[in-house]
């Protein structure tokens, strides 16, 4: 993240706050959430009144309330939540309320530089989206998945605009769902509107849309493909060009579409692709086989499958290497149903370009490349303790509590966030040290 770049990276340790003390002094506290520089440590607390307040690095602040959700930083690491008092909802940004108050808020979603903040609302029994606290003029009976534009600016959702009597499956079928930008829905609407997202120049929106019962394809302002499938999933926009690519089921399998039309050949699913950042790769997950999962780079599958789970696929920022979350249980398959939930059966790992670390783990985190490419590092569970795991080797420190690693900007060194022994450090550490 160029921010880093300004980030104090010369200090080798700092003791930020006691949080084991936390505990002493409050009857609650909650999720720990920290600033992406670490410099600051925050939690919701309940205070002696029985509200609730928000801690930084030890201090509590502002008012207390009803209740506090969606603690966290922001980019510019301001910490921003949601609240209730009065059984009325806002939303407060370092301590600083939003005028506007709501029956209820959800969906919070930051602008892409960190300084907008985005909600979906209800007021009056009606939905919309607000940002910055400008609520859109128009609001429709139900309001669902809320995306910002890349330049901060609009703000868009699934949206219902008609209500139907309860059991109207037919008005159902003749489409009561479209998607809204700033409060101006498109001039179609659908059965159902899914997966909404801008594209890079925030100018158009695409989503997945149900035209009947069984058919499915991707609308781009409003407009459908040509082009109908048995499903779809979220289309995603090119970094430097007008195209989209989405996953569509034909009768002969699972493919990757772009603009309508397949590039890749057939699989048993396909699921989150992403573009490199050059726009010139793209990785997803597949199923070659039933039941088998691994990453697909430009069509052509890794050679390895796993049996259990495959996450979204992660590219380094140059586009040449490609990481993955894997999970996989031990036992044979026939054994899998009859002890899944014994504690230490599912082992999770990262493969690096179709290659898995030799070290499996209880849990493992979205794998983080250095700005070269050369190096991954991932926080790990083992044992309740986490570490941070540099390509596929543990550090030599287990923590209480663990967020992501964070690179210098010359890739030299990693920023660690970590709870040792009750209190929250902020440590740099060479990469060759971890």
């Amino acid at each position: 993240m160029a921010e880093s770049a300004n980030w104090d990276w010369n200090t080798k340790e700092k003791l930020i706050a006691d949080v084991g003390d936390w505990k002493k002094k409050f009857s609650e506290v909650h999720e720990l959430v920290v600033s992406s520089d670490g410099e600051k440590i925050a939690t919701v607390v309940q205070t002696e009144d029985g509200g609730f307040a928000t801690c930084v690095n030890g201090e509590v602040g502002g008012d207390t309330f009803e209740r506090i959700w969606s603690l966290r930083f922001t980019p510019t690491n301001q910490l921003v939540c949601l609240v209730m008092q009065d059984f009325e909802w806002t939303v407060a940004v370092d301590n600083d309320l939003w005028e506007e108050k709501f029956e209820f808020i959800w969906n919070m979603q930051l602008t892409p530089d960190g300084k907008g903040i985005a909600v979906n609302v209800k007021k009056d029994e009606q939905h919309a989206a607000c940002l910055n606290g400008k609520t859109w003029d128009n609001m429709f009976t139900e309001a669902r998945d809320l995306v910002v534009s890349p330049d901060g600016k609009k703000t868009a959702s699934a949206v219902a605009i008609k209500s139907l009597p309860e059991g109207d499956i037919f008005g159902f079928q003749e489409g009561v769902w479209s998607a809204a930008i700033d409060g101006i829905p498109w001039d179609k609407s659908f059965v159902n509107v899914w997966g909404l997202t801008f594209s890079p120049d925030s100018k158009h929106l695409a989503a997945e849309v149900r035209l009947s019962l069984y058919d499915y394809t991707i609308a781009v302002d409003g407009k459908a493909w040509g082009e109908v499938f048995g499903c779809v999933w979220e289309p995603v926009f090119a970094p430097r060009s007008a195209d989209i690519i989405a996953p569509a089921k034909t009768p002969a399998g699972w493919t990757l579409v772009m603009n309508g039309k397949p590039i890749w050949g057939k699989f048993v699913q396909v699921l989150y692709p992403k573009f490199s950042p050059d726009g010139q790769r793209v990785a997803a997950v597949v199923a070659p086989d039933f039941g088998k999962w691994t990453v697909a780079v430009d069509g052509s599958p890794w050679g390895r499958t796993f049996s259990d789970a495959v996450w979204p696929p992660v590219f380094s920022p140059d586009g040449r290497r490609v990481a993955a979350i894997v999970k996989e249980s031990k036992q044979p398959m026939h054994m899998q149903s009859a002890l899944h939930n014994i504690p230490g059966n599912d082992r999770w790992t990262i493969v690096v370009d179709g290659t898995p670390w030799q070290e499996d783990f209880d849990m493992i985190w979205e794998p983080v490349f250095s700005p070269g490419g050369d190096t991954v590092a991932a926080k790990a569970e083992r044992n309740g303790k986490y570490c941070i795991v540099v390509n596929g080797r543990p550090g030599k420190q287990w923590f209480e509590a663990l967020w992501d690693p964070v690179f210098s900007p010359n890739g030299e060194k990693i920023l660690i966030r970590c709870v040792e022994n009750g209190k929250y450090y902020r440590r740099v550490v060479p990469v060759g040290e971890v």
